[in-house]
């Protein structure tokens, strides 16, 4: 299962920069002028799990095998450095369209807000990230507004009166809320609702994290605008992840705690990720490779073998699971087996994060 996470913001409020440190390499134009960003850059990046490599140690050892042998698996992000926005951009101004339209691909936005103050970086908009936030959010609902408006003059075809009638209803209920300046996906809907407007792909309808920008001295010593959720924000520092990236991990290990960090910025960016989307992660151990896998919070079972190959939920018999700390103090599957930590689930088992699980697939 893949996370496409699409970096948002006004021009040159570091988007590019972050995109840079998030991938290791600089793949993005961070040029110091607004629209530098004109195709939007896709990057695949890994998850940062410490699980991996203790499994991969525990795999290591039961097997006989050298440190280091066993391959690990992370899972990973799909990040989206996307084109700068301007106000006036649901009405094409600047690259609105192209902006809009990579907005639509992707499954969570990341609201990057300028908080640093540096002279040398050209304002696009204001030092108030608030202001700038809103700026976004009101060229998102613009477009909501025309792709609802014509939503509902459309000629579709629908025979029955009463389902119109909800349909309409429906589109108006989010109308309403747009024109008064609310997110689409800040109103309650019923799961027959979100039937209803989910082909409208709208843009207000994702779920959305904010990073705030700020500079080295701004790290522990920022107090978070008013209306922006603790819970769905991270602070970051574009310029020291730019710096991160270019050294060892050891390097980087020491660097962050010099600066008082315990994680770097995308590994709480992924995590922030992760738990607004409602995802987790199932790992499989063995000597060809030590794997994270991606799947929704409460995915049972089979429908999390499916995630390994398709043909596995067809054919799904039981699983077998234990839990990740019991499989690092036992040392493996055979010992686990022995202490009775193992277990077997069927198809309708509800999947935990962390899980280390094997999967009895019939023919």
């Amino acid at each position: 299962m893949s996370l496409s996470v699409g970096i948002v913001g006004l021009p040159n409020v570091g988007k590019s920069t972050l995109f840079n440190a998030l991938l290791k390499r600089q793949v993005a134009l961070a040029a110091n002028y607004p629209f530098a960003t004109v195709e939007p850059n896709v990057g695949i990046v890994e998850v940062p799990d410490n699980r991996l490599t203790q499994l991969a140690k525990a795999v290591e050892k039961e097997a006989g095998l050298e440190e280091g042998k066993v391959p690990l698996v992370p899972a990973t992000i799909k990040f989206v450095d996307i084109a700068g926005l301007v106000k006036g951009a649901s009405k094409g101004e600047g690259l609105g369209n192209q902006f809009l339209a990579h907005i639509r691909e992707v499954d969570l936005i990341c609201h990057v807000l300028r908080v640093f103050p540096d002279p040398d970086v050209l304002i696009t908009g204001s030092l108030n990230p608030i202001d700038d936030l809103d700026t976004v959010r009101t060229e998102l609902m613009l477009k909501d507004l025309e792709s609802l408006s014509k939503a509902k003059n459309s000629k579709t075809k629908i025979d029955n009166i009463k389902e119109k009638q909800f349909r309409e209803q429906t589109i108006d209920k989010i109308k309403q809320a747009l024109e008064q300046g609310k997110m689409a996906n800040s109103v309650r809907l019923s799961d027959l609702e979100q039937e209803i407007i989910g082909p409208f792909q709208l843009l207000t309808n994702k779920p959305e994290i904010y990073a705030l920008n700020v500079s080295e001295n701004q790290l522990s010593n920022i107090s978070l605008p008013p209306g922006i959720d603790p819970k769905d924000t991270t602070i970051i520092s574009a310029r020291i992840e730019s710096e991160l990236s270019n050294l060892s991990k050891e390097d980087q290990d020491v660097y962050l705690k010099e600066l008082g960090l315990e994680l770097s910025g995308i590994e709480r960016m992924a995590s922030l990720a992760y738990k607004k989307l409602d995802l987790i992660s199932f790992l499989t151990a063995g000597v060809k490779e030590v794997r994270a896998w991606t799947i929704p919070q409460g995915s049972t079972a089979q429908a999390a073998s499916g995630v390994i190959h398709t043909d596995f939920i067809k054919h799904f018999i039981k699983a077998i699971v234990m839990n990740y700390e019991d499989y690092i103090t036992t040392g493996g599957w055979k010992q686990a087996r022995e202490q009775g930590k193992v277990r077997q689930e069927g198809k309708e088992y509800i999947v935990t994060d962390g899980d280390v699980i094997e999967f009895m697939i019939g023919k």
